[in-house]
């Protein structure tokens, strides 16, 4: 059993016990008891501490690297890691974070007196040593302290933006040469690091990651954060008055990530296959095969290719997205490659948003821009025309609905639709 630390024999040592026996003397006391205001002191004035006394740390770990070598350990951090049972990598972080202060005289002063936090300090420092090489010495001391300054009233994100453009405040005769490089080799890592990857994870189900440049991805997200959560007043300004048994319909209570993969599969049904790239001579199409008699049963099977999908995800698809059924007779004759008009033109779907303001669901208020119009008389697939008398704009929730074969669907005098369990 190891000795004592002898606390005189260094100031550093005599610090950590002061430390240690002050957190000790107030180890049985419960905050719950503490005012509001003390615990707001308390909170902010211990946070400064611990920051204060990881500066202390990391600068005694920047200086133990024959502490390493006395123990054989590959480097102070290892030995950090192994003889304080924590993690290599928390540890290896505060070793090049040390390193770096060495030569960030302004930030580490800085984190030593509390005017900078831990996170700050990581980001000032990088964003001090990405500057270009043929910045002097002098622009990067100003661009450090300029940092430092705007720790006391951005956090570690802003400064991290802040820090990208900060020659454009200490040296604005190279800021905006250095910017278009690092823009250029931003994009160029971007298009190189760019790819879409499928892979099949269960019967009917795949899995698509997506890797590519930010300004696409927030385009798609905008999309489909658009999609997940339209705003939804009780009553628009510029929309009729609605029926007084209108109700709201209930919040949608699904996972954040299940309901954007919702809107991203609706995202991709509203896309207008006319718009698309030509592909064997017509606009891009997937074909969906599917037997007459399957077609017209409440269950059956179609095919996209090679993969299986009900019958009446074809007839809901059908309504909406670029897909011609090919109807096959029981000998796989050919009897009906879709009619010319499937979908509904955008003359007749802004006809219907003057009549049909909302989606026509008893107690839905989705707005009629967010709707697929559905073919409510009978099925296009069954013949059904794609009129505005047989037209009802439905969400992509209650359009699911219709094709769902668990439910009736009933359609009133007034337009609306009413969906009911069977039995």
């Amino acid at each position: 059993m190891s000795a004592a630390p002898d606390v005189s024999s260094h100031p550093v040592l005599a610090a950590a016990a002061a430390v240690a026996s002050a957190v000790s003397s107030v180890g049985g006391v419960d905050p719950v008891f503490m005012t509001v205001e003390d615990k707001a002191a308390a909170l902010l004035e211990l946070s400064r501490g611990i920051d204060r006394l990881e500066e202390l740390r990391v600068r005694v770990l920047a200086a133990s690297g024959d502490v390493a070598d006395r123990d054989g350990a590959r480097d102070a951090a290892a030995w950090l890691a192994h003889r304080g049972r924590r993690d290599r990598g928390e540890c290896r972080r505060r070793l090049r974070l040390a390193q770096a202060l060495a030569d960030h005289p302004q930030v580490s002063a800085g984190l030593r007196s509390g005017a900078v936090n831990l996170a700050q300090a990581e980001v000032l420092t990088a964003a001090v040593d990405a500057l270009p090489d043929e910045v002097d010495a002098g622009v990067r001391a100003a661009a450090e302290d300029r940092l430092v300054d705007e720790a006391a009233r951005f956090g570690p994100r802003q400064l991290r933006v802040l820090g990208r453009r900060v020659l454009e405040v200490v040296a604005p005769e190279v800021a905006e040469d250095h910017e278009g490089r690092l823009l250029a080799d931003e994009e160029t890592r971007a298009r190189r690091g760019t790819f879409l990857r499928r892979r099949r994870v269960g019967p009917g189900i795949s899995e698509l990651v997506f890797r590519g440049p930010d300004h696409v991805c927030d385009r798609l997200m905008a999309y489909l954060e658009a999609l997940t959560n339209p705003r939804r007043p009780d009553r628009q300004p510029d929309q009729p008055d609605q029926p007084a048994d209108h109700q709201q319909q209930p919040p949608d209570r699904r996972p954040y990530d299940q309901r954007m993969g919702a809107a991203f599969a609706a995202f991709l049904e509203a896309v207008d296959p006319a718009r698309l790239p030509l592909h064997g001579g017509d606009a891009t199409t997937v074909i969906i095969t599917v037997t007459l008699a399957e077609l017209c049963q409440v269950l059956g099977v179609a095919h996209t290719g090679d993969q299986p999908l009900s019958a009446g995800e074809a007839r809901r698809l059908a309504c909406t997205a670029g897909i011609i059924p090919v109807v096959l007779g029981g000998t796989g004759v050919v009897l009906d490659a879709g009619r010319t008009r499937r979908l509904y033109s955008p003359t007749q779907r802004k006809a219907l948003a003057v009549t049909q303001p909302t989606c026509r669901a008893e107690g839905c208020d989705i707005p009629a821009a967010w709707c697929e119009a559905h073919h409510a008389g009978d099925p296009w697939a069954a013949g059904g025309r794609t009129d505005l008398t047989d037209a009802a704009l439905l969400c992509a929730h209650h359009h699911h609905r219709a094709h769902d074969h668990r439910y009736r669907t009933q359609r009133h005098a007034d337009g609306r639709l009413t969906f009911h369990r069977r039995t």
